[in-house]
Formats: structure tokens, sequence, C-alpha cells
């Protein structure tokens, strides 16, 4: 199991200008959703922007310390749309 916090922190590791919140699905540490938003996503297909994420989490996706992982991903203009707020 890693931290919420942990998993932030790869996230902004790899993609410094992220915007990022963690969320626990089933309090158990391991079936997580990631919402995500960043410059670097501009101009890539969701599954390229959802593929920069999983580089990120690689080492934890890989030794199943994350079970599940949902993504949102977002570009700052496309966030502004949404009207949420993280």
């Amino acid at each position: 199991m890693v931290s919420l916090a942990e998993v932030e922190n790869k996230i902004k590791a790899s993609l410094p200008d992220a915007r990022v919140k963690v969320e626990d699905l089933t309090g158990g540490g391991d079936h997580l959703q990631a919402t995500v938003i960043s410059q670097l996503f501009a101009g890539q297909t969701r599954v390229k922007q959802h593929q920069l994420v999983y580089k990120a989490l690689q080492s934890s996706l890989a030794s199943e310390a994350i079970h599940a992982l949902a993504l949102k991903t977002y570009t700052p203009e496309m966030w502004e749309t949404t009207g949420q707020s993280l």
C-alpha cells in the first residue's frame, strides 16, 4: 500500500506543473482515483494522457501497491470548463 501523498508526489515529480487530487475509493489504500490537471496533456489523446500518469506510478502499479487506478485527466483549459474545484 502507498500513501495518497506518495502517489500525488510521484505524479508531480513526473508532471511538475500538475495539480493533483488522489482519493481512496474503498478505504483499503489500493483502489485509487486520481484527478490530474497538466498543460503537458495539451494536444495528447486521453490514452496518451493516462500513459503519462501510469509511467509516473509504474513501480507502485507493478508491485500491486496500487491494485486499481481510475484516472481523470485534464488540461487547465479543459478543467476550467468543468466548473469543478480540486
